[in-house]
């Protein structure tokens, strides 16, 4: 029996050892959790602010419009929550409400905001974070051309920024999906010219040198890199047949929609500031040019509440 004492000591100091062992990474962890409110937080409360808002004005005057702003910027609530649940931050105080407004109008500077805030979020987030965050800049822009009320908005730059280092290899063939759209859309361009009254020149015209400019910067961007530019088709079959000004606004507005997917898909795979910068203004751009053409072509809701991502 004298040995007794010793074992069952041994085998409590063993013990006692392993359960240090486990407790060492679960201790670790305590003080990398960031505990600092999640930075989408204010683009949530803006978003859900808004859809309540708006909501309450859908049957006024502006009903059709103050309805698509409500339910798009629903949509960006509940995009937005459903992320800010999964990291699980610690919530923020309540920020006061902010008032209620009276017509359709007093949403432009709300809307505006919420663009700039989140356009400016884009940059300093991990991959998936700043393509939802993008998204919702592109939805907020593309809503500020549906009345007059909201809008017009600003213009997204049309030149392309040179990346800040050479291009990451998993940047090329997002790179390049964009150049082929972009290959697209120019063509597009050029065939709607003959189905659409004098009056679309303007927009048809602009539409068609912004996209030729972007075509371009890729050819450069892609080159630079050590890749071949994927080439242009010599021609593109649209869904639908063009006959009229209606189906050519469509197929503009379906070109604008492709655009927008590919430079989303390149945020979703680069942390290049530059790279960042050029996809978001094209995106922001696409979304914006799409959405007159989509009113133009009778398209429901006229405005996408999230450009880029898949239906």
């Amino acid at each position: 029996m004298t040995g007794r004492p010793t074992e069952l000591t041994r085998r409590a100091a063993l013990r006692a050892g392993a359960l240090a062992a486990l407790a060492v990474p679960l201790a670790a962890c305590g003080p990398g959790y960031d505990e600092s409110p999640d930075p989408l937080q204010p683009l949530l409360a803006a978003a859900q602010a808004d859809a309540d808002a708006a909501r309450a004005l859908a049957k006024g005057a502006d009903a059709d419009a103050a309805g698509q702003l409500a339910d798009a910027r629903a949509a960006h609530a509940a995009a937005l929550k459903s992320e800010v649940d999964r990291l699980n931050r610690p919530q923020p105080s309540p920020s006061p409400a902010p008032p209620a407004p009276a017509a359709l109008g007093d949403l432009k500077e709300r809307l505006a905001a919420a663009r700039k805030q989140a356009e400016d979020l884009v940059g300093g987030l991990p991959r998936y974070r700043a393509g939802l965050v993008a998204a919702v800049a592109a939805g907020c822009a593309s809503l500020q051309r549906i009345a007059p009320a909201l809008g017009p908005g600003e213009d997204a730059p049309k030149v392309g920024t040179a990346p800040a280092a050479a291009v990451p290899p998993e940047a090329v063939d997002p790179l390049q999906v964009a150049l082929a759209a972009e290959h697209a859309a120019v063509w597009v361009y050029g065939l709607v010219g003959a189905f659409l009254p004098g009056d679309f020149g303007d927009a048809e015209k602009s539409g068609a040198a912004e996209h030729a400019l972007r075509r371009d910067f890729l050819q450069t961007t892609l080159s630079a890199a050590g890749a071949t530019p994927v080439a242009p088709e010599a021609a593109y079959v649209p869904k639908k047949p063009v006959t009229d000004a209606k189906s050519a606004s469509q197929v503009v507005a379906t070109a604008e929609a492709d655009c927008a997917s590919a430079w989303l898909a390149v945020i979703d795979h680069t942390d290049d500031a530059g790279l960042r910068t050029t996809a978001l203004h094209a995106l922001v751009a696409a979304s914006r040019r799409g959405t007159p053409w989509r009113s133009e072509a009778g398209e429901k809701p006229v405005a996408i509440a999230m450009p880029g991502q898949s239906s």
